[in-house]
């Protein structure tokens, strides 16, 4: 069948598609975390002494007892079991963005050959897969295999249950037989212990004698497309790449903004009732659901989290939207820009810092110019953004992200922080040296009697920051929808207990010799606005006058893409930084830059090799079919004497020439080999880049001029508005 039948025929077989059946959900507290070992079941399983020692690792951060572990293991098995379980696997997070998996079964057989359901408390601690083929940046050799998983009692064990069997998910670290770092999750463990340990020092400071462990929380927004199976099955770049490598932009895309915050098409509004339903089940707690800014394009918004908990959240999530995707005939689409010339998305991560004794640190209050405690913690952030912008650039960096960054519908690279009017006002102030009030919320009065009013915020929103302070935390909107959240999170509490120590180191010395603790905090804070105060920017991130100002005025940093980035990692203040809060290693660092950098060639490659195939095996013979049609035609027109438009043939004709060379020189340009891993980045990013996307421009001209019912591949058109 060709291209373009098999087109048709996905149009026809979406048209007559059966609705899948979803039952009516029952009572949120029925379904809230009913597939989740958590506390709550914890306590109903287990002796109270037993209970209590997990309680106190999971609320505290105090060590695990490790001689309970047989006892939760029995009960962890037997509630499973229970449900179905017959598998177990201890989950963990390697540097791929991806979740890892392996299977083991509860059976043991005895020596009379009748077998038994059993799970230790040492299988339930520690696991060891086979860490050869997982990125690791050249820590291990290939023939080095062995790597540890170790049991974070911290996050929640659940049952995962699929239409082919339940299997008990353990969230687990993921080490070398070295003990480095080889995941996500034991940087963000150890980032979070840094950044507690820094903040407590100051609280103390500031005159808490009581301080509970301080931890990061985690909101991230995640946006993604949905695009029919049948036309994904036979677009080999939806497949292989996530993203079009080829289309024409259809006549209506986004500009009348009418999708955005529309109602939801039925079709996706089931599939997103049952996305929610697992969700809960796992004691996920979802709670925005809405259309995006780009047609076929929908978002889904938990509530905040621990950040590891958030974190480990956002992996499942991820997993349940592609899968769930699956049963409703649909591909759910993660790539940060799947298609040219609307939206692409991303995954905001709301992030702030608190305890259960001083609350939210990162809340202002009703008066912010009299809150030292905020004062401090937010004067922590901006100097360190200012100070390792470049370090949180490089951990959003990504093949995929490149695509948005910097485009008007995302943040600049350029990393800057937006304060809003009200905390500008404040800081404005400490740096002249004379605090003496802030500026009003005021109240909203909409002129309509029958209308409330209510009080606004002090200050509006700021969507082309890539780091905005929104009421209570802060927004880090750079992040791409199919990254990990958990190097943003590394990236953001790092910086912030570096910034705590320096502020604890100012603090102790000016408190030691005498200076009373208000002053101290103003002539600590003045000189942080003095010294970084050029990273806030409150104006619009788009526009040139700002690139150039961040840049030529601000010394600001623009990476435009992820070969810029990545080398951020090996700078020496940065590994400085890592070492210094025992975050990462020197070692473990370089690992993440080698890892890294990898995937940005090879995914870049992977996209090239694409764009030569589709380009030779599916679109040049349907222009070559078309100039052959339109032969035909003209020879059958001039025989009754009409006059043809032969400037369209030779149009066709001229646009097959030139994407066909095209091709042949990005042919040629993959071929060329590199000394250095960042010679071979910056090659991918400046030379083959620009040649597939010239080899797209003359493809998608002929999709505007080949007969349709020549086409193969599925047009934008079609996969946007065809639900």
């Amino acid at each position: 069948m060709s291209g373009n039948e098999l087109r048709a025929q996905a149009i026809a077989s979406i048209a007559c598609r059966p609705k899948v059946a979803v039952t009516a959900p029952g009572r949120l507290e029925d379904l809230w975390a009913k597939d989740v070992f958590g506390l709550s079941k914890m306590q109903e399983c287990l002796p109270k002494s037993v209970f209590k020692s997990v309680q106190k690792t999971i609320t505290t951060g105090a060590p695990l007892d490790v001689s309970v572990a047989d006892v939760v293991a029995v009960a962890m098995k037997d509630w499973a079991t229970s449900k179905g379980a017959l598998y177990y696997s201890h989950m963990f997070y390697p540097l791929t963005n991806a979740t890892a998996e392996k299977h083991d079964g509860f059976i043991s057989v005895q020596s009379d050959g009748s077998v038994i359901s059993e799970f230790s408390g040492k299988v339930l601690v520690q696991g060891e897969p086979d860490g050869s083929s997982f990125p690791n940046g050249g820590i291990r050799s290939t023939f080095e295999a062995r790597g540890y998983t170790a049991w974070d009692v911290t996050s929640p064990a659940f049952v995962m249950e699929t239409e082919n069997g339940v299997t008990l998910c353990i969230p687990t670290v993921f080490v070398s037989w070295t003990g480095e770092a080889l995941d996500k999750k034991t940087p963000l463990l150890r980032s979070n212990a840094a950044m507690s340990k820094a903040a407590t020092r100051v609280l103390k400071l500031l005159g808490h004698s009581e301080v509970a462990p301080v931890n990061s929380s985690c909101g991230a927004e995640q946006e993604y497309f949905l695009v029919d199976a049948s036309f994904a099955n036979i677009r080999p770049d939806l497949l292989l790449a996530g993203r079009t490598l080829f289309g024409k932009a259809p006549a209506k895309g986004q500009q009348f903004d009418d999708h955005y915050f529309g109602a939801i098409p039925e079709r996706v509004q089931i599939f997103m009732q049952d996305v929610e339903e697992k969700l809960y089940r796992l004691g996920i707690p979802a709670k925005t659901r809405h259309n995006e800014v780009a047609p076929g394009q929908f978002e889904i918004a938990p509530f905040f989290e621990a950040a590891n908990v958030a974190s480990d959240h956002q992996q499942l999530i991820m997993t349940v939207l592609r899968n769930t995707a699956k049963k409703h005939g649909f591909l759910c689409l993660l790539h940060e820009k799947p298609f040219a010339g609307i939206n692409g998305s991303g995954k905001h991560v709301n992030w702030s810092v608190g305890n259960a004794t001083q609350g939210n640190l990162l809340d202002p209050g009703d008066t912010p110019h009299s809150n030292a405690q905020f004062l401090v913690f937010c004067g922590a952030v901006i100097r360190g953004v200012h100070k390792y912008g470049p370090l949180m650039r490089a951990v959003i960096a990504s093949a995929s992200n490149d695509h948005r960054l910097g485009a008007n519908e995302a943040p600049p690279a350029i990393i800057s922080i937006y304060l809003g009017s009200q905390l500008q006002d404040v800081f404005d102030q400490i740096a002249s040296g004379e605090v003496t009030g802030s500026q009003s919320k005021g109240d909203m009065d909409l002129g309509v009697p029958t209308l409330p009013v209510f009080p606004k915020d002090a200050g509006d929103r700021n969507r082309t920051s890539p780091f905005a302070f929104t009421g209570n935390r802060f927004e880090f909107r750079a992040v791409g929808s199919g990254q990990s959240v958990s190097g943003p999170l590394v990236a953001m509490n790092t910086i912030l207990a570096d910034s705590l120590d320096w502020m604890a180191d100012q603090l102790e010395a000016k408190l030691g010799s005498g200076v009373e603790l208000n002053v101290a905090i103003h002539d600590i804070l003045r000189d942080v606005i003095r010294d970084h105060g050029a990273v806030v920017f409150n104006g619009n991130g788009y526009s040139t006058e700002w690139h150039e100002m961040a840049v030529n005025e601000r010394g600001l940093l623009n990476l435009r893409t992820t070969a810029d980035a990545l080398p951020v990692l090996r700078e020496q203040y940065i590994e400085d930084l890592f070492a210094k809060e025992n975050v990462l290693t020197p070692v473990e660092l370089g690992s993440r830059f080698e890892a890294y950098s990898e995937q940005y060639i090879q995914h870049i490659e992977v996209e090239a090799k694409l764009v030569l195939s589709m380009a030779k095996t599916i679109i040049y013979p349907a222009a070559v079919r078309y100039l052959g049609e339109l032969a035909k035609t003209i020879d059958s027109l001039d025989e009754i004497g009409i006059e043809f438009d032969k400037d369209s043939v030779v149009k066709v004709a001229e646009l097959t020439k030139a994407m066909m060379a095209s091709v042949g020189e990005l042919s040629d340009m993959l071929t060329k080999h590199f000394m250095s891993v960042e010679e071979h980045m910056q090659f991918c990013a400046q030379t083959i880049r620009p040649l597939m996307d010239q080899v797209r421009e003359y493809a998608d001209a002929l999709e505007g001029e080949v007969a349709d019912d020549l086409w193969p591949l599925p047009t934008y058109q079609e996969m946007l508005f065809i639900k």
